[in-house]
């Protein structure tokens, strides 16, 4: 009989690593063998020189996504795991998009692009490259106001999160 994944829910977990060769491989690897898809992955440095952060989205639920963290932490490179925990969790992703935009149809673009609080990177007559920073929601969003074939081409970074201060 198989897991129910309907119960899956999106979680967040966030790693500090020890920056060596593979590290990144190991990881994914031991994700992906568990039966988990990674929804998201990020890498970065860290202020310490040899540690990166790497947070990764993975459905899951709580039961599933705890026995993952405790393989996570035999991998030697491992520093520390962290859950995000979603109702306190700021995040950020960006998305580059390539729009199509007419001569005709520029001005709708670039309203688009105003109020979504998004940049203008590059331009041409046949169109733009957009930048929008938010959630991951909120780049969806300005990706679903367009018909697909006046979107050229999609980059995003993955989200990147950590939780908030602690109010006091």
């Amino acid at each position: 009989m198989g897991e129910d994944k309907s119960t899956y829910t999106d979680h967040v977990i966030s790693l500090l690593v020890f920056n060596h060769p593979g590290v990144l491989s190991k990881i994914t690897s031991l994700i992906t063998r568990r039966g988990f898809n990674i929804d998201s992955i990020a890498a970065g440095p860290t202020k310490e020189k040899d540690m990166f952060r790497l947070t990764i989205m993975v459905k899951g639920d709580d039961r599933s996504i705890e026995q993952i963290q405790k393989q996570l932490y035999k991998i030697v490179d491992t520093f520390k795991i962290m859950t995000i925990h979603p109702a306190r969790k700021v995040e950020r992703e960006i998305g580059l998009i390539k729009v199509k935009a007419p001569m005709g149809e520029r001005n709708e673009v670039l309203q688009m692009v105003n109020v979504f609080k998004g940049s203008i990177l590059d331009s041409s007559t046949s169109g733009f490259v957009v930048e929008i920073t938010g959630s991951s929601d909120k780049v969806d969003s300005f990706i679903s106001l367009f018909p697909s074939n006046q979107i050229v081409e999609v980059a995003r970074t993955g989200i990147v999160a950590m939780d908030r201060w602690e109010k006091q």
